[in-house]
């Protein structure tokens, strides 16, 4: 079978399956990507062939705000099919399945140029007005104008919708959000997390600013690819001196950088960790919290395994990859009570739920946790299998995915 596959930012939710489709010799696999993203990337697999695209521009100045980005995917849509029409004339090639994320406007126009192949889409999120992240913070209020908005800002996946053969979104949560008309296209499957890689290692240990950090210690971790409210990054921050006046001796390891990936940006040179760390400067012992970045892959997973307390906070929103992997490393879990993150954590049994705009609880639960963690080794195990059950690449996702795509 021939299968194509596009994301801006390729190989993005698909890397293992298309790893696993490319080592099939009877398959041949093309992906497609924004041009200064895939450029000058190491090769995902030696019989995988990936392709740039340019995009051309973007929502001029003088649209109306609510469809600039609307301009800009079909830009993007436009130049995928400059790509697509290449590889239809000139080169034969006509796929059986495309894959694409819907998100940026790659896949607006797939059916137009192979009306022949099933169009699959990944399906992550579409956007509400109320109840849900738009209205969720209210230090953030949402006006009127964002409802209208946000409204609009679905109207690329609209499109992708009526035009895909088959939708895929990674939670039943993250599912729901779409238009019931529409759901019975969407199939429930998770990308999936890599056990047999990302696991517990009680010897683990990791050196910060020349400090050895090992499993065992009362080390609070916080992961997000950004440090911003939508991972509530300000509710974690506001939540170190009390845990600092409960248990001085902890050491708080953050991971993440200092741009937005969701939600509103602020005036260039600022950062929300300037904002929240401004906020609480003269109440935090900074010499015991560790800001370290954006770590690769290893190292990141160094910080899950020495972890004696895993901080996941969200809005009602995407639910991150890291969440589940902290999980399979076996992680003493304290989340917010929030979807879709209840749709995995379960108070007492797998992890520990709080609110998400409660500081002085979150510190109290995770005093508690290094205080005594003996008695929840259980709820570790209990993460670990969760994951191992219900989210297991090897066993459980890519099986399902791969079935999918090739019609079995």
């Amino acid at each position: 079978m021939r299968f194509l596959f596009i994301h801006q930012n390729f190989p993005g939710q698909f890397r293992h399956v298309v790893q696993a489709l490319a080592d099939d010799p009877a398959h041949e696999v093309i992906g497609i990507g924004d041009t200064g993203n895939v450029k000058g990337r190491p090769a995902l697999h030696p019989r995988l062939r990936v392709l740039g695209y340019q995009p051309s521009g973007s929502g001029h100045k003088d649209t109306h705000h609510y469809v600039r980005d609307f301009e800009s995917h079909v830009r993007r849509g436009q130049a995928v099919v400059r790509v697509l029409l290449k590889l239809r004339d000139e080169a034969g090639f006509r796929p059986d399945v495309v894959v694409a994320h819907p998100g940026w406007g790659e896949g607006l126009f797939l059916k137009d140029i192979f009306p022949e192949a099933r169009i699959v889409q990944y399906f992550e999120f579409y956007y509400h007005g109320v109840e849900g992240d738009v209205s969720f913070d209210r230090e953030f209020p949402s006006t009127l104008d964002d409802q209208l908005r946000v409204r609009i800002k679905n109207s690329t996946q609209l499109h992708s919708l009526l035009g895909c053969d088959q939708g895929l979104s990674p939670t039943t949560w993250q599912q729901t959000r779409y238009p019931a008309e529409f759901r019975h296209k969407i199939e429930v499957i998770h990308e999936g997390i890599d056990t047999g890689v990302v696991k517990p290692a009680p010897s683990a240990w990791v050196e910060i600013n020349g400090q050895r950090l090992q499993a065992g210690d009362e080390i609070v971790t916080y992961v997000a690819r950004n440090l911003e409210p939508y991972r509530g990054f300000h509710s974690f921050i506001r939540s170190l001196p009390a845990l600092q006046a409960l248990r001085p001796g902890a050491r708080v390891i953050i991971v993440g950088g200092d741009e937005v990936s969701y939600g509103r940006r602020l005036p260039k040179g600022q950062s929300y960790r300037q904002r929240y760390c401004a906020e609480v400067h003269d109440q935090v012992d900074w010499s015991k919290v560790f800001f370290v970045g954006k770590l690769p892959y290893g190292d990141y997973l160094k910080v899950l395994q020495v972890s004696a307390a895993h901080v996941y906070l969200t809005y009602p929103f995407v639910l991150s990859w890291s969440m589940l992997e902290a999980m399979a490393a076996g992680c003493l879990m304290v989340a917010s009570d929030t979807a879709p993150v209840t749709e995995v954590i379960r108070e007492g049994e797998n992890g520990l739920l709080v609110d998400f705009f409660d500081p002085a609880r979150l510190a109290q639960r995770l005093a508690e946790v290094l205080a005594d963690p003996a008695p929840l080794k259980k709820l570790r195990d209990n993460a670990r299998q969760t994951i191992i059950e219900r989210y297991d690449l090897k066993t459980i996702c890519l099986p399902r995915m791969l079935s999918i795509l090739r019609g079995d």
